[in-house]
């Protein structure tokens, strides 16, 4: 572990454009490359998660409940029809989507969401329908997966889905904000990252599936708020990043049956600056890959694998909300070399981080007027 906190490049805007292009298209200079950033769509409610269709056309949430295609010149579709009901207050609101393994054969589309369990209580689900073949709607939608027990807080969803290469499906989920300690309580989804088929039902490969006294939907336990998560092209393994509290954002490599330590161990401290549990070590939880102190709050994460940025090649991408920025993390085999902080120029908050099917890489701005970011070469 070190303690690298220093960007390695500043943003820096070149040239002079019309005001009107110069909001669309910006320039920066990174460490490795020289980029332009451009708006593809703009006018999203606080969009959450992309998934790309296989004629390059993005589906895209809003946590205000709308599901929409958008095309590759940014046209919006009315939002779909056939969605579930959703609770949307605080955080919460239709969330990540992502497409079957098999989407080209089965137009199966999965959707993490906030759903009301009545009296006040929700929790984080999941559900599969197929996509109308012309795109207007879901159909035959079913719930797969319900986080339990539902709670009547506004914050702390998780709420990414990750496909392994089994075809299997990860579930990242929070700790509801008030119910911190039951993140290491396997008897329930409170803080947990969940392992299910894609039908529903716990994961062939999960740890606790003899023991009666842990959900066996559980993969990993001791986990604050993941929203960010991807899986290593090279090795198959889950990396997810979390949210700390006030700093101690994490990156794990989450194996089956391991305790990431949430709330025992942290490296940040709470809001009202009192210390969290028992320091930053604890013997039978795992450590950090890499951690931020101060937080940047990292959401949506990519692997980059595609040749339009081969300095890039190998490097993990994260969000950021409060940080305002793009994390370009250099690794080696399972550790963290190196950090890049980059675009913070941009001023706006990342929600998510996809690699196009194009090589591009593909940014979603947290904010009412929401936008779809195209990073780019300059040359």
């Amino acid at each position: 572990m070190f303690g690298l906190r220093v960007a390695l490049a500043c943003a820096l805007t070149l040239g002079a454009l019309p005001s009107a292009l110069a909001q669309d298209t910006q320039r920066f200079r990174t460490d490795k490359v020289e980029v332009i950033v451009e708006t593809v769509a703009r006018d999203l409610q606080n969009p959450w998660g992309l998934a790309f269709l296989p004629d390059n056309r993005m589906l895209v949430t809003e946590r205000a409940g709308k599901l929409r295609i958008v095309d590759a010149g940014g046209n919006l579709s009315e939002p779909l029809q056939g969605l579930p009901r959703i609770a949307v207050r605080g955080q919460a609101g239709l969330l990540d989507v992502a497409l079957d393994p098999d989407f080209a054969r089965n137009r199966l589309v999965y959707l993490s969401y906030a759903e009301d369990r009545g009296e006040g209580r929700a929790g984080t689900s999941v559900a599969r329908a197929r996509l109308a073949e012309n795109g207007a709607a879901l159909e035959s939608l079913q719930v797969i997966f319900r986080q339990e027990p539902g709670y009547t807080g506004n914050n702390h969803w998780g709420s990414r889905l990750v496909f392994d290469r089994a075809g299997n499906l990860f579930v990242t989920l929070g700790d509801r904000f008030d119910l911190r300690d039951q993140a290491q309580n396997p008897a329930n989804h409170i803080g947990k990252i969940v392992h299910i088929r894609r039908e529903g039902g716990a994961a062939p490969d999960n740890p606790f599936l003899n023991r009666e006294d842990a959900r066996p939907e559980i993969w990993s336990l001791g986990h604050r708020n993941v929203q960010a998560a991807a899986l290593n092209p090279s090795t198959g393994e889950l990396w997810t990043a979390e949210h700390g509290a006030r700093g101690g954002d994490e990156v794990n490599i989450p194996q089956k049956g391991r305790n990431y330590g949430w709330p025992v161990i942290s490296y940040g401290v709470d809001y009202s600056g009192a210390k969290i549990g028992e320091g930053t070590r604890k013997e039978g939880m795992e450590q950090p890959v890499y951690y931020w102190d101060p937080s940047i709050a990292p959401s949506g994460m990519a692997f980059y694998t595609g040749d339009k940025f081969p300095a890039w090649r190998g490097s993990v991408l994260v969000g950021a909300l409060a940080g305002k920025l793009v994390s370009r993390l250099e690794t080696s085999g399972n550790r963290v070399t190196g950090e890049e902080r980059m675009l913070q120029q941009l001023g706006e908050r990342i929600r998510d981080v996809r690699q196009g099917p194009d090589g591009f890489v593909y940014l979603l701005t947290d904010s009412r007027s929401g936008r779809i970011l195209r990073i780019r070469p300059a040359s």
